[in-house]
């Protein structure tokens, strides 16, 4: 009898979160070979897990190295000291960001105590693309937007880690 495929979504993200609670310094390397193996799924249902529940907007970053020894490095973000966090913060960022991606970050953020609500708030509504009629508030296209939301935020987040 096999598992639905979110049963085993859960299975293996509990697994890895487990694997870094073990490990102190927030990371561990895995094959994703292996861990199909391991659950007796494709290579792609891991792909899955990682690009959903470990990704950067939930505080998480993961390395890839393809070909036969590739490995996979997830890294849990702790921000446990201020170089740590601007290191990792154009990584979290990325080039572009949606608007929705950028909220889900801050509020990732405020969670663990990086920023605080209040600021959470101020950087969510300069990062807004749209006015509150429904105009856009940048005549760009949208890609052009989420590169500016990107950089705009990674100097918003860059500037109160330094502060």
């Amino acid at each position: 009898m096999s598992l639905p495929s979110s049963s085993l979504t859960q299975i293996i993200e509990e697994y890895i979160a487990q694997l870094l609670e073990e490990n102190e310094v927030g990371e561990v390397s895995l094959r994703r070979k292996d861990l199909a193996e391991r659950f007796g799924c494709v290579p792609s249902q891991i792909n899955y897990v990682l690009r959903s529940r470990f990704a950067p907007e939930n505080g998480f970053l993961v390395e890839s190295q393809r070909g036969g020894h590739g490995y996979i490095k997830v890294i849990q973000l702790t921000f446990n000291n201020c170089d740590e966090e601007v290191v990792h913060l154009a990584d979290l960022v990325g080039n572009a960001i949606t608007e929705q991606e950028s909220r889900k970050l801050l509020v990732n953020l405020q969670n663990r105590d990086v920023i605080s609500p209040r600021e959470r708030l101020i950087i969510e509504v300069a990062l807004r693309s749209q006015e509150e009629n429904g105009r856009s508030l940048f005549d760009v296209s949208p890609y052009r937007r989420d590169l500016m939301r990107a950089e705009l935020l990674k100097k918003i987040l860059t500037s109160l880690a330094l502060g």
